[in-house]
This record gives C-alpha cells, structure tokens and sequence, in this order.
C-alpha cells in the first residue's frame, strides 16, 4: 500500500470496501498489437479525464453487461470492434469529493476496424515501451503493466482531484461473479 499526502483524513483501510458502492460503473479497453508491440491509446477530449493520455471506454449504461459497454465504447470512441475481450482488472475509484466509480479493465488482442477520431477521443498506436505514463492516470502505472502480462488484478485507489493520494493492488486468481 502506498499513502502519499494524504490530508483527507480518507485512506485505503478506512473504507470498508465490501459494502463500498460505486455511483457509477464504467470499463476500459486496452487494444495490443501484439504483432507490433503496440497499444492504441487515446487523448481523452471529453469526461472524467479529459486533457489526458487513456484507453477507450467509459460508462456502463443501464441493461448492459460490461463486455457489451466495452464494445460500444470502443465503437463509439474510435470505430473500432475490440474482439475476444478478456478482464484483466477490477478498478475501485474513490475520490475525496465523494465521487465513486468502479471501472472493468478488459485486453483484446484482436479487433475489427481502424482507429478514428470522434467528439470524444483522439486515437494513437503507442509501443508498450513508449506508454506515456505521466500525461495518464496515475494508477495505470500500477495495475496495467501486470494486466498487460496477463495477469489479473484488483486495485484501489483514493484521488483528491487528480492526485492519487493512495493505493492498494493485489494479484487475484478469478474475479467474483
């Protein structure tokens, strides 16, 4: 666990994460080229994020499971079809305002289309050497490096703005039903 900062008084081991309850779901899709050593990555233009370097996806809407919304959104976003999705991280998001948000990260390795820009999203194959980490959330560096091996994990994370004030991440076998 790593604390930093934190004058909140709001850290990893006061929130009882098993009744912790997202005000909004939401995914992420991290497309490789595995042949290329690449990533499609995005500059984020609109939301939660905006001005920053992240991956497409965004809320899951009512009715839809999160495979479904992680279509749509890469559909949306920048006219691609991830296929074969695997889940490789579930993300618990809790912000000093009160904002709480639970994110489903999903790898593909093989997709439909060819990446365009929208209202929302720039898209752009970066190399997994060249992932510009510091213009991206500061969790990323944490959870998608061992998600990009093929492992899957669970992380949590406390923000005051921007700023990730703490964070816990553990390596899980399966994810709960």
């Amino acid at each position: 666990m790593n604390e930093t900062h934190n004058n909140s008084g709001i850290n990893i081991d006061s929130i009882d994460w098993k009744v912790w309850t997202p005000d909004e779901k939401s995914v992420i899709v991290f497309i490789i080229d595995k042949k290329q050593n690449r990533t499609l990555l995005i500059h984020k233009k609109t939301g939660l994020g905006a001005g920053k370097i992240n991956a497409p996806g965004g809320r899951i809407e009512k009715g839809e499971t999160a495979a479904q919304a992680a279509v749509r959104e890469c559909r949306e976003e920048v006219s691609m079809t991830p296929l074969g999705l695997q889940k490789r991280a579930e993300l618990y998001f809790h912000f000093t305002t009160g904002y709480r948000l639970y994110c489903e990260a999903f790898i593909s390795n093989a997709w439909e289309g060819e990446p365009a820009n929208s209202y929302e999203a720039e898209p752009f194959w970066c190399g997994l050497g060249d992932i510009p980490w510091e213009k991206m959330w500061e969790d990323d560096r944490d959870w998608l490096p061992s998600a990009i091996d093929g492992k899957k994990v669970k992380g949590y994370f406390i923000f005051n703005d921007d700023d990730m004030i703490a964070e816990k991440l553990e390596e899980v076998k399966n994810f709960e039903s």
